[in-house]
């Protein structure tokens, strides 16, 4: 059981200062670290700025932090400089108004800069919980590169508050590591849960599809206007997955919620096995709470959980980062928007590293397709000023409220095309017109101009489980499904293709495959049933209907991989089918099935429909009304 020295205060009375005093060993010219996130020392951060009479040219070093950040006022822009390596809320305004410094770099290389004097620091203002007996302190809820800062600054000035939780993990410092000692109990910053819009919903549940059970979380922090705290989002729709582990910076209420709800456990992480890594906490008073000398988690320093071979050792590894802007190359920008910088490279190309060298790792990629003002955030060419964080050889999934697209080892004309159908669809035309004139797809592409359409998943969404227990996930075709397609009709044997198509061909050309794919999802109608794969799902069968306006009947046709027929597959595909035809008022199908096609017969004869039949030339005309 955790218990503060109850004599701390007199035992080290010789450390103990004011804040007033304490501030006033901050000179002129000095570099000063600020303590990240909520753990900020706000009452040292306000004896500083109340002493900016006494300093001029002081440079503040901040990860990010969620303060008033009264330093930033342009009126102490004589005397405080702010340098950022992720701009925060607080600060953004400075930043836009050209007031600010921006260091781009990876979280990882930080603890290292500090380190190796490249960035001096002369002062650093953290915040811990007070000693126990031994003289330990824990840094609390902040970690990350406060305790490289606190390791390598000149001068330590800690704010020593009883409310700080006490972290497990590589989380403590010893006092005597400490200068000066600052005693305050006053509550710590809190981060107020931000309510998720319709499109964060739906791409909340476009991301929770991804996501595997038994998977290694991380979950980015990235926030945007109007959308809220996207990658967070995805959190409570991942409450029917199993046995979810975490790897992560940042640790939420989130978080929280769903290890209440036993979502969480850590018990199949190949790495710290049954721990909650993190190396920093923000959010509420509940939380702090809960975390405190909690077992279930470990913190540690950002040197650890950044760490691209460490995130890579575990299985199943999948990343949730935001994403500002890609073109249709899939060059990602991250940390800058229309020509301003918005927040920071942070953590995100470390995971991205990392989940990618994990054995099924998914490194996901999640952003609105639209901008406040409409403009698309899916471009042909990047905006002026977007640098880019995530490269177009290393990006994988991206995914909008539209669909997600895998990238990974992709041609440019497959992930132009995959890009385009995730984007708005007052934009896809635009896109494809600048993609054609761009030569990253050929001119014949022209022709599915207005049929880039991604339908609702909804009612034409369902599962079937095969006898061996074997999840098939039946769902709309999707643009990005083109070489799928053709991948499983050049995998077909040459009796499937005759009884599909009533040939013998061989070669399927370039429109035969569009034509596969790219319907409108209203009178045609196209369902895969899909295995799902990191890399993407592999389709295993495929079933179409085709509605005539005059008859209000709809032709319908589907296919079985070889090796998957004889299992139900396309007797479910039929039903499945039927369903959506009852659905949009479709009065019944029709089919044509060759004498020899006795399998394709008996799911039509023993529907359930009212099947009328005759043969002509050796082929049946089936009607089936509902």
């Amino acid at each position: 059981m955790l218990e503060f020295d109850p004599e701390w205060e007199e035992k080290y009375r010789d450390m103990i200062m004011t804040p007033k005093k304490a501030l006033s060993h901050v000179r002129s010219g000095h570099r000063v670290f600020l303590g990240t996130g909520c753990g900020e020392p706000t009452i040292l951060t306000e004896a500083l700025v109340k002493n900016a009479k006494n300093l001029a040219d002081v440079e503040i070093i901040e990860l990010m932090t969620k303060g008033e950040a009264p330093y930033a006022d342009r009126k102490f822009a004589e005397v405080f400089k702010v340098n950022s390596f992720f701009i925060g809320g607080n600060v953004r305004d400075m930043y836009q108004e050209g007031r600010g410094d921006y260091t781009p770099i990876l979280m990882f290389d930080i603890p290292a800069l500090l380190k190796s004097g490249r960035m001096p620091l002369d002062v650093a203002l953290i915040q811990v919980t007070p000693p126990d007996r031994r003289g330990k302190m824990s840094l609390g809820i902040s970690v990350d590169i406060v305790k490289s800062a606190a390791e390598n600054a000149s001068l330590v000035i800690a704010q020593v508050n009883p409310q700080m939780p006490w972290t497990r993990g590589d989380s403590l410092i010893d006092v005597y590591d400490l200068d000066i000692l600052v005693p305050v109990d006053e509550p710590l910053i809190e981060r107020v849960k931000v309510d998720s819009s319709d499109v964060s919903d739906k791409i909340a549940q476009q991301v929770a599809a991804l996501v595997p059970d038994g998977a290694t979380l991380q979950i980015g922090m990235g926030k945007v206007p109007g959308y809220g705290r996207l990658p967070l989002a995805v959190v409570p729709f991942l409450k029917d997955k199993k046995d979810l582990g975490v790897h992560t910076e940042l640790i939420s209420d989130e978080v929280m919620e769903m290890m209440e709800a036993g979502v969480i456990t850590g018990k199949l992480k190949a790495k710290d096995r049954g721990k909650v890594i993190g190396s920093f906490c923000m959010g509420s008073r509940k939380l702090y709470d809960y975390i405190n000398d909690n077992p279930a988690f470990s913190f540690r320093p950002t040197e650890y959980v950044n760490d691209a071979n460490v995130i890579g050792q575990h299985n199943k590894m999948t990343t949730i980062n935001l994403a500002l802007e890609i073109d249709l190359t899939g060059q990602v920008s991250s940390d800058s928007e229309n020509g301003n910088f918005y927040s920071g490279i942070g953590g995100q190309v470390d995971f991205n590293r990392g989940a990618a060298r994990s054995s099924d790792g998914r490194p996901i990629l999640l952003m609105p397709s639209v901008r406040q003002d409409g403009s698309s955030r899916i471009v042909s060419r990047m905006s002026r000023g977007s640098g880019v964080v995530i490269s177009r050889g290393t990006v994988h999934y991206v995914v909008t409220e539209y669909g997600s697209a895998y990238l990974h080892g992709k041609t440019v004309q497959d992930r132009t095309l995959a890009l385009i159908s995730i984007a708005h669809p007052d934009h896809r035309a635009q896109l494809l017109k600048e993609a054609i004139e761009a030569k990253y797809i050929r001119e014949e592409f022209a022709d599915v101009e207005g049929k880039f359409v991604v339908a609702s998943q909804g009612y034409m969404k369902t599962k079937y489980l095969l006898k061996d227990g074997t999840e098939i996930n039946f769902r709309p075709i999707h643009p990005t499904d083109e070489p799928r397609m053709r991948d499983l009709v050049y995998d077909l044997s040459q009796e499937t293709i005759y009884y599909r198509f009533m040939s013998h061909q061989k070669r399927f050309g370039q429109r035969q495959i569009q034509n596969f794919v790219y319907v409108d999802h209203r009178k045609d109608v196209a369902i895969v049933g899909t295995l799902p794969e990191a890399h993407g799902d592999e389709i295993i069968v495929v079933g179409r209907y085709y509605l005539d306006e005059h008859t209000n009947r709809a032709e319908v046709a589907f296919v079985v991989r070889d090796e998957w027929q004889n299992k139900g597959l396309g007797t479910f595909m039929f039903k499945h089918l039927e369903n959506i035809a009852k659905a949009n008022g479709i009065s019944g199908f029709t089919a044509e099935v060759l004498r020899n096609n006795n399998r394709m017969q008996a799911i039509f004869n023993h529907s359930g429909c009212n099947v009328t039949s005759h043969i002509e030339e050796g082929v049946y005309s089936f009607i089936m009304d509902f």
